[in-house]
C-alpha cells in the first residue's frame, strides 16, 4: 500500500520537521530589475517583507508547490505559470532559520516578463514588485536566498539563453540587450552585442512581418522570438568586474 511503513520501521523515532518552498521571482520594470516580495501578515516577522512561498501540502512535490505559490501571488493561471522559467536554486536547512520549528526550504527562482501589480496570498498583507537597487531587509534567511538567486541569474545569462525569459513573445534585439544591461548593471556595445547574438545558432529566430517602430528616429527594428537553443557557444561574457 503506497505510503505505508515497512515492518519494523518507526517514523516516530525521528523528530518531525516541515518543508517549504521560497520563490525569488524577477522581472524587469522601467528598465530596472525587480523582485516580487510579500509583506507578512502573520507572525513570525509580521509586517516585514519576505520572499513569497509556503508549506508543502501532503501530496505535493516541491515544484508543484512552487508553481501553486507563484500563481497565488501573481494571479496568473496555471497555463501561464507553467510557461514561465522556474528552476530550483538550492536547499536551505539551517536548524534555526525559522523560529517556529525546524523548517527546510527548497528555494526556486523564476523569471517573468512584465506583469501588473501582484496581490498577496492568504498569509500576506500585500505583495509588490520592488527594485533590487533599493533593498529592504527581509524576514528569515531570505536576504541570503535572494542574493544567491541574483548571482545565479547573472551567471546563467553568460552561457544560456535565459535572457529571453525576461522578454515578451516577440522582441527586438535592443530589448534583449536591455535585459543583459539591467541584470548585469552595465552598458554593452550595441554592434558587438548584435553580432554575438545573431552569430549564435538558435539563440533568436526572426519573426516574419513588418518591423516594429521603437519610438526613436531610426528605422523600425526587426522582431525576433526565442529560438530552440538553450546554451550559448561561445558564452556571452559580462564585462570584466561585473559580478552582481
Amino acid at each position: 500500500m503506497p505510503g505505508s511503513a515497512p515492518p519494523g520501521y518507526d517514523p516516530h523515532a525521528f523528530e518531525p520537521f516541515a518543508v517549504t518552498v521560497d520563490l525569488a521571482v524577477f522581472t524587469i520594470r522601467d528598465r530596472r530589475l525587480h523582485v516580487l516580495l510579500v509583506e507578512r501578515g502573520q507572525e513570525p516577522y509580521a509586517g516585514q517583507w519576505a520572499l513569497p512561498g509556503g508549506f508543502l501540502r501532503p501530496r505535493e512535490s516541491a515544484e508543484e508547490a512552487a508553481r501553486r505559490e507563484l500563481a497565488e501571488e501573481t494571479g496568473l493561471g496555471d497555463d501561464d505559470v507553467s510557461a514561465l522559467h522556474l528552476e530550483q536554486l538550492r536547499t536551505y536547512s539551517d536548524p534555526d532559520r525559522d523560529p517556529r520549528m525546524r523548517v527546510v526550504s527548497v528555494a526556486f527562482t523564476a523569471l517573468v516578463p512584465g506583469l501588473p501589480e501582484p496581490h498577496g496570498g492568504s498569509d500576506a498583507a500585500q505583495a509588490r514588485w520592488l527594485p533590487l537597487a533599493a533593498p529592504v531587509p527581509l524576514a528569515f534567511d531570505h536576504d541570503r536566498i535572494l542574493a544567491d538567486a541574483r548571482r545565479r541569474v547573472g551567471a546563467k545569462l553568460e552561457y544560456s539563453c535565459l535572457a529571453t525569459s525576461f522578454c515578451p513573445a516577440e522582441f527586438t534585439l535592443g530589448e534583449l540587450q536591455r535585459v543583459y544591461e539591467t541584470v548585469w548593471d552595465t552598458v554593452l556595445d550595441r554592434p558587438n552585442f548584435r553580432r554575438k547574438v545573431l552569430a549564435t545558432p538558435g539563440f533568436v529566430v526572426p519573426v516574419e512581418g513588418p518591423p516594429r517602430r521603437t519610438g526613436g528616429r531610426g528605422k523600425p527594428a526587426a522582431l525576433y522570438r526565442a529560438g530552440p537553443a538553450t546554451s550559448l557557444h561561445p558564452p556571452l561574457l559580462r564585462p570584466e568586474g561585473r559580478t552582481p
